[in-house]
């Protein structure tokens, strides 16, 4: 685990082996928060900062929640608060936390690349937590997680990812874990919202959501990224529903059993009835809770050792 013992700032290039790793550790820790008293003495003395820079409610509180049921210590600010908004820069902002000592930073940022900026720059280890449209790791794994809970493997799964492909960091992440994990993806949105080469990521590619999701274990839905788009990529939401949204019509197509999931937030009535969110195979509620355990293992592997060598 020497990648993930230094940094998690993508799972692009991490082996089927290490990923497996941090899934049967989310599992022992998933354990930990279905207990009574919800914490373990683990990371006691390690501190983590996290270090927020787009709004964030389910990732930044999961982190959170996840160092605290190990006994890390946590520091938690946003742009609005800091000396970015006075124009310090990234780096300077940054130098100054590690002036503090930290052991971990949970960064998320809208410029891509910016996790591993901050890698090659401070000593502590880096943790991303979404950088711009490239890249959002953790989310990946817990959707992985998820998938394993209740089919009992990731391996062989037909997984159906629609909506905006070409701005989801959520996306690119599942795509690049799914694939080394033994999955067969599937990609649908409008063709505006496609990257080209998609298929080169050994990804089968459709502009039409009905044979993305037909016969698929897991379908799971994107929001639409205005804030990333700069120009409307379709004509209205109404529209966008209409052909890419997932009602009980379309999900018919998918397997009886197939799960439902949503890294939110959901824009209801757009990507995905309120029906279908609601319903039985839904486990976009499950998806927040998972990331709590899993956002635990990726902070033990990356902390553990300093804690050992205290």
């Amino acid at each position: 685990m020497a990648t993930l013992m230094n940094h998690l700032l993508g799972l692009e290039g991490l082996s089927r082996e290490q990923l497996t790793t941090i899934l049967d550790l989310g599992r022992e820790f998933k354990a930990v928060s279905q207990r009574r008293i919800k914490k373990v003495p683990t990371l006691r003395g390690i501190t983590v900062v996290l270090f927020f820079i787009e709004p964030s409610t389910r990732t930044r509180l999961s982190f959170e929640v996840a160092a605290k049921r190990l006994s890390a210590d946590t520091l938690s600010f946003t742009a609005s608060s800091s000396s970015l908004s006075k124009g310090e820069t990234l780096l300077d902002t940054a130098k100054n936390v590690m002036a503090m000592q930290p052991d971990v930073i949970v960064i998320r940022h809208f410029a891509p690349g910016a996790a591993l900026f901050l890698s090659k720059n401070v000593p502590a280890a880096i943790v991303n937590a979404g950088d711009g449209a490239h890249a959002h790791p953790t989310q990946a794994l817990l959707d992985m997680f998820t998938m394993r809970e209740h089919k009992g493997r990731v391996e062989g799964l037909e997984v159906a990812i629609v909506g905006d492909i070409g701005h989801s960091r959520v996306a690119r992440s599942n795509i690049h874990g799914l694939t080394t994990m033994g999955a067969k993806v599937r990609v649908a949105g409008p063709r505006t919202m496609l990257p080209p080469m998609l298929d080169r990521l050994g990804v089968q590619v459709h502009d039409r959501i009905e044979p993305a999701i037909e016969g698929a274990d897991v379908v799971m839905m994107l929001r639409i990224q205005k804030e990333r788009m700069g120009k409307d990529l379709f004509p209205s939401d109404r529209e966008y529903a209409r052909f890419f949204g997932l009602d009980a019509r379309k999900l018919a197509l998918a397997k009886p059993d197939a799960l439902i999931m949503h890294p939110g937030p959901m824009n209801r009535g757009v990507e995905i009835t309120p029906d279908v969110a609601d319903c039985g195979r839904s486990v976009i509620l499950e998806q927040v809770e998972n990331g709590v355990a899993v956002r635990m293992a990726v902070l033990y592997l990356l902390s553990a050792h300093l804690v050992e060598g205290a």
